[in-house]
């Protein structure tokens, strides 16, 4: 159960919590091989061919384990893997990355989101604590976040306590005062509970707990559920 007493800042993750991330990939994808195919064809049909874009990402992953935490830095390397072995030029690699990240950006967000990050951001500090390269900034969400944590930029991942502990800091509170929230059951809700913070788990889904004996503070189906933890202000009549 949720001590809000305690709560002086908000981590929330993004993917997959403020937006359904697999249609997102998908249509970025899409949007990604249209272009190849219209500036390096024969990219562009090596990617068609059946486990040719697994092989070169597993590939990348292997040459670079130091760099596994870094989304935007694996799929760049990817797309150069990928023109090398086309025989196109690398000189296509970074516009077509830049093709990929903003199509990626173009997320459709849950129907309780914005609602939510509006009523949370006008109580306390909400900062995005993510493991994906998702710019709230080009999302348009912005204006309900006081910065954003990412992997990348802090050289771990979820559910590395350190990407936790940096975010506190950044927050500039101890981690018990710091709430998190998120939909993975191990990344978010077991990690932070790891490093003493109370901990949200969205469910949208509806599945069955697995991770183990300890739980979530609250289990919630959306953001507002959440909201709802908070007293109502009452309005004053004068």
């Amino acid at each position: 159960m949720l001590d809000l007493q305690k709560i002086r800042a908000i981590t929330i993750d993004l993917d997959d919590t403020l937006w359904p991330i697999a249609p997102t990939i998908t249509q970025a994808e899409q949007v990604l091989q249209d272009w190849l195919a219209a500036h390096v064809p024969a990219a562009a049909a090596l990617a068609r061919q059946p486990g040719v874009r697994q092989r070169i990402r597993q590939t990348v992953q292997q040459q670079w384990p130091d760099q596994l935490h870094d989304l935007s830095f694996l799929r760049l390397q990817s797309l150069r893997h990928l023109l090398h072995e086309a025989g196109e030029g690398q000189h296509h690699a970074e516009p077509a990355f830049e093709v990929f990240f903003a199509a990626r950006q173009q997320v459709c967000l849950y129907d309780d989101t914005v609602q939510a990050l509006a009523f949370l951001s006008a109580r306390l500090p909400v900062l995005a604590l993510s493991n994906g390269n998702a710019d709230v900034q080009r999302i348009g969400l912005g204006r309900y976040f006081v910065g954003t944590v990412a992997a990348k930029h802090v050289g771990v991942a979820k559910p590395d306590r350190a990407i936790f502990e940096y975010a506190a800091q950044i927050l500039r509170q101890p981690i018990d005062a710091v709430l998190h929230v998120g939909d993975d059951v191990q990344l978010d809700v077991c990690a932070a509970l790891d490093v003493g913070m109370q901990t949200v788990w969205v469910n949208r889904g509806g599945h069955a707990w697995h991770g183990g004996d300890r739980l979530a503070h609250l289990e919630v189906r959306d953001l507002l559920q959440l909201c709802a933890q908070w007293p109502q202000v009452q309005e004053n009549d004068g």
